[in-house]
C-alpha cells in the first residue's frame, strides 16, 4: 500500500476501466476489485497493455484486497442494481478510506429515467449504509465511459463534486484535477447528488438524439468572459 495507490470497486466495468487508465497515465497506483478475482487479474492485463510501459502499474484483485492495498482513495463504479449489496459486502473494510462513489441509478427500463431512492440519491444510500464515521463523496457522474477510455484525448467535462466532510471534498477535487486533468468543482453537501445524478439520464437523451449532432457530451462551468 502506498498514498498514491487508487482502489476502484468495479474496475472491470467500463467506467472503472477509463478511471484505471487515466489515473495509472499520471502516475498513480491502481487496484481494479472484482467480486471474481481472475476477471479482475485479466481486465488489469488488458489494461495495462494499453498502456506505455512506464505507466503499467494497474493490478486486479478480489474487492476486499483491492480496498485493503488502497492508500485513501476507494472508487464505487458498479451497476445501481449491485451499488447497495457491493456496500453491505465491503463497508467493514473502508475504515479511514474516502469512498467515491460515481453511480448513478439509472431506471433499468429506461436509462434516460433516473430512479431514485428512497434516500435521495446514490451518494446519500451510500453514506447511509457505510454511517457517518466514513467520507462519502459523489464525483464523475456525468462522464461518459467512451470519454474516459478515449486515451488521444482530454476529458470534455467538468466534474462536480459534493459530501458532508468538506475536508474530504477538497481532497477528491485535487486529486481529480491532478489525475484526471480537467477542472473539478464543489458543488456542496451531499444532498447535490439529488441535482448532479439527475443530470447524467439528460445527457443520455440528449447524446443519443437524432436531432443533435454529437455523442458523449458533458457539463462544462463557463465563466462570463468565455
Amino acid at each position: 500500500m502506498t498514498k498514491d495507490t487508487i482502489a476502484i470497486i468495479g474496475g472491470t466495468g467500463p467506467q472503472g476501466q477509463g478511471l484505471a487508465l487515466r489515473f495509472a497515465l499520471s502516475g498513480y497506483k491502481v487496484v481494479i476489485g472484482s467480486r471474481e478475482k481472475l476477471r479482475a487479474e485479466e481486465t488489469s492485463k488488458v489494461l495495462n497493455s494499453k498502456l506505455p510501459e512506464k505507466y503499467r502499474s494497474i493490478q486486479g484483485c478480489e474487492n476486499s484486497k483491492a480496498i485493503s492495498m488502497s492508500g485513501q482513495y476507494v472508487f464505487l463504479s458498479v451497476p445501481w442494481e449491485g451499488h447497495n449489496i457491493t456496500l453491505n459486502s465491503i463497508k467493514n473494510e473502508l475504515k479511514d478510506k474516502i469512498l467515491i462513489d460515481i453511480v448513478v441509478p439509472l431506471d433499468k427500463n429506461d436509462p434516460k429515467k433516473v430512479d431514485m431512492p428512497p434516500d435521495g440519491s446514490a451518494t446519500e444510500a451510500a453514506q447511509n449504509i457505510l454511517g457517518d464515521k466514513i467520507s462519502v463523496i459523489g464525483a464523475l457522474h456525468n462522464v461518459s465511459a467512451h470519454i474516459l477510455n478515449n486515451l488521444e484525448s482530454r476529458i470534455n467535462c467538468d466534474i462536480l463534486v459534493c459530501g458532508n466532510n468538506l475536508e474530504a471534498r477538497l481532497k477528491v477535487i485535487e486529486l481529480i484535477i491532478k489525475g484526471l486533468k480537467t477542472n473539478a468543482y464543489n458543488a456542496g453537501d451531499i444532498m447535490s447528488a439529488r441535482c448532479i445524478e439527475a443530470l447524467t439520464p439528460i445527457l443520455i437523451r440528449i447524446n443519443i438524439s437524432k436531432a443533435v449532432p454529437f455523442t458523449n457530451a458533458g457539463i462544462k462551468i463557463w465563466s462570463p468572459t468565455d
